[in-house]
């Protein structure tokens, strides 16, 4: 068979269900076999950084990697953002791009192209990717896919790229190559020794707390968290990426930690005497760039990915594991003790009853809070719902209001935080998940950058709800043009605009409404979530609005605006 065929055969052979691409020349012939056979369907979307995106959204559902396939040149490069995106939040995912034909290379000619739309894919995605290669020999595709496809899941998962040229992909190959063993490190050497340890520090700590990240859901250790903590009775603080794991009702959550986290969440840091770090990158998104609180504080951090056990805090416990394996062993022993600490989670709960959430930002009589929307969302909506959040106010708005329930997840562009992620990942978890609603958080300017997704909603007929919170601004940069700049709002207000929403909508056939006042929300939020298929509805809010509480930066992550003022120039 050619290489091409083997490439479908061994999509099906591992039931890579979502095939996903923008066509494209170089890459007809696999295209062309994954189509002509019955079991595997391809979605065709209107950009190649949607298929990326898309890809990503399936592989944080399953943890298991779909596929996006793209052509050479512009559609490759095109895939680069999505496929960070996939690298800093560790989501397995497979991406196949075409080559032109090995005589076309330009190889170490010192020019700059050959074969027309030839660039030089591999160099760039390496820094982005467990693994980028280009396929020289047919004969290597057995092996280095079935490397890649295990690469992408074990340890830290992440992406990975295979450039495979034209003239390769139509070359007959022998399919009875040998396939590598992939190997499996094991990280639980010494585990049991360091929980002994770690139930000595909780027996006599006050105030200890659970700080989740990713890796909770990366590793598939939800349902395990859960049961260990039922045992331990820890409050838990959330990293954006993990505010979907415990139900809102829990009554040991307590909130989203970081730049935007909920005001208590940030302020119990200050009041712990132990923390527990799980699966978390622990970056300055979460802490702000003053560590300086944690000095005073017992750490234990747990991560499958050694580098992480050094960076920005140093831990008094460091456990390099997978985090499956430590929960099971840590539940094993930790069984036979009791814990309580009822006097925190009083405190917690005062600190809750102190700052209320829908409180943080300021508006006019009449104006819509978005907080409350939110809220009000969630509320009425049906179990297992997946929210997908674009990048912005708008995202943080809804990680610090939305109220979770059992089996409802929350994705979102976390490390890349790429505007224009909602929409293509959004339709790529509708089509991981059909019987789920899908509820779509977009800003108006990150709408606009993958806006064309909205025919692939319609021609897919997706039940896809669409909640666009209409500033007329790039809201989250102009509060730091506000901050920083004197107002000048160059490109956030002044010189940007947007069109009418409503009216695209129904130019793509699907139903819209929009909102503009307080009194009109209760009857927006039970239109769009009624019924099946696609809806749209716009929500304007003043473009005044600030994301509040926000870490004053250079200060510690308890000292939030507006209550503190920053003493430093933030990065981001």
């Amino acid at each position: 068979m050619t290489v091409a065929e083997y490439i479908a055969d061994f999509i099906e052979e591992k039931k890579m269900d979502f095939v996903f691409q923008y066509p494209g020349g170089m890459i007809t012939h696999m295209i062309d076999a994954i189509g002509t056979r019955d079991k595997v369907e391809i979605y065709s979307l209107l950009h190649e950084q949607s298929i990326a995106f898309a890809v990503s959204a399936v592989g944080r559902l399953s943890n298991l990697p779909a596929i996006a396939f793209a052509t050479s040149g512009p559609g490759a490069t095109n895939l680069l953002t999505g496929i960070g995106d996939c690298y800093f939040d560790s989501v397995p995912a497979l991406f196949i791009t075409g080559q032109v034909n090995t005589h076309e290379l330009k190889g170490d000619s010192g020019i700059r192209q050959l074969g027309f739309q030839e660039t030089d894919i591999v160099s760039m995605a390496v820094p982005i990717t467990k693994l980028a290669i280009q396929i020289t020999d047919p004969n290597q595709i057995v092996e280095v896919l079935e490397d890649a496809y295990h690469l992408a899941i074990d340890g830290r998962p992440g992406p990975v790229l295979i450039d495979i040229p034209m003239n390769i992909q139509r070359t007959q190959i022998d399919v009875h190559v040998k396939k590598s063993a992939v190997k499996k490190e094991s990280l639980s050497v010494g585990l049991e020794g360091k929980i002994e340890e770690l139930i000595k520090i909780l027996l006599t700590a006050k105030s200890p707390l659970f700080w989740i990240g990713n890796g909770i859901h990366t590793s598939k250790s939800e349902a395990l968290f859960i049961e260990l903590n039922k045992i331990l009775n820890i409050p838990v603080v959330t990293s954006l990426h993990s505010i979907d794991l415990l139900e809102s009702v829990d009554p040991n959550k307590v909130g989203m930690i970081g730049a935007y986290g909920n005001r208590w969440s940030n302020m119990s840091i200050k009041h712990a005497d132990c923390i527990i770090f799980l699966g978390t990158r622990i970056d300055i998104r979460q802490t702000g760039a003053n560590t300086s609180i944690f000095d005073q504080i017992k750490t234990i951090r747990v991560d499958n990915d050694h580098a992480e056990l050094d960076n920005r805090v140093q831990a008094d416990i460091k456990i390099n594991a997978k985090l499956d394996v430590f929960l099971k062993s840590f539940i094993l022993q930790a069984v036979d003790f009791k814990f309580s600490f009822s006097e925190w989670h009083q405190k917690i709960t005062s600190l809750k009853k102190d700052y209320p959430i829908e409180n943080e930002v300021s508006i006019q009589k009449g104006e819509i809070n978005p907080l409350e929307l939110f809220q009000k969302i969630s509320k009425n909506s049906h179990v297992n719902t997946i929210y997908c959040a674009d990048v912005g106010s708008h995202q943080m708005w809804a990680a610090q209001s939305l109220a979770f329930k059992k089996g409802d997840r929350f994705l979102t562009s976390g490390g890349m935080g790429s505007m224009g992620f909602c929409l293509p990942a959004a339709i790529g978890a509708a089509l991981y998940e059909p019987s789920k609603n899908v509820v779509a958080i977009i800003g108006d300017g990150s709408f606009q950058m993958n806006i064309q997704e909205l025919h692939s909603i319609f021609h897919h007929k997706l039940n896809i709800r669409i909640i666009i919170i209409n500033n007329h601004s790039l809201g989250m940069i102009r509060q730091f043009q506000d901050t920083n700049f004197k107002s000048r709002h160059f490109g956030t207000v002044w010189g940007y605009s947007c069109p009418d929403f409503c009216k695209i909508a129904k130019s793509y056939q699907i139903p819209s409404k929009r909102i503009e006042e307080c009194l009109n929300v209760d009857l927006g939020v039970a239109w769009l979530l009624k019924g099946k298929g696609p809806k749209l509805l716009e929500v304007l809010i003043s473009g005044q609005l600030n994301v509040y509480p926000k870490i004053a930066f250079g200060q510690t992550m308890d000292k939030m605006e507006p209550d503190f003022s920053p003493i430093a120039v933030e990065s981001t």
